[in-house]
């Protein structure tokens, strides 16, 4: 669907690594939480389900308009780049697989001064999701003092079509 995979960076999470990732996350009734890089709803679909208050993130227009007519107004689908992304006033949570390119700009913007993140749960290239929970992470100084990042499990290749050329990890992010 869409433009090429290079020009998008999108890997399909399978169901049973979306479900257990929503399951460690901790999201339920009411919490608000942003999935960046929804694609076709493989995190947004539980999110739901779990009765969190959902925001799907999808910057490709054909996806973004499935997520809507799937899910209605079970879920707020935002168009837009993560690069973007304006975040929510209130306390939310992130449950996502973003498109691997992004990830410094996301992570950037989700731990930038003011933020209200309570907690996050990325998929992301295991190489950066090891670089992002090390001492010296940029901009460790300033935000590690608000935020602990921690590594969560190994997410195998297999777990996403396309399969991604590199391995995954899940990134940790919790409100000290």
């Amino acid at each position: 669907m869409g433009a090429p995979r290079k020009a998008w960076g999108w890997h399909q999470l399978d169901s049973t690594w979306a479900e257990r990732l929503v399951g460690a996350s901790g999201a339920g009734r009411g919490d608000l939480v942003l999935d960046v890089g929804a694609g076709l709803g493989a995190l947004t679909r539980p999110l739901v389900a779990t009765g969190a208050r959902v925001i799907a993130v999808e910057r490709h227009p054909g996806r973004a308009e499935a997520l809507r007519r799937e899910l209605g107004d079970r879920v707020v689908v935002v168009q837009a780049d993560a690069a973007d992304l304006r975040l929510p006033r209130r306390p939310f949570h992130v449950v996502a697989n973003p498109p691997y390119g992004i990830t410094t700009e996301l992570l950037t913007r989700l731990l930038h001064r003011g933020s209200r993140l309570a907690t996050a749960h990325l998929v992301l290239q295991r190489d950066a999701a090891r670089r992002w929970s090390a001492p010296g992470a940029p901009g460790a100084r300033r935000w590690q003092q608000q935020w602990s990042a921690t590594l969560g499990p190994v997410v195998p290749r297999r777990a996403f079509t396309p399969s991604p050329r590199v391995d995954s990890q899940v990134l940790r992010i919790a409100l000290r």
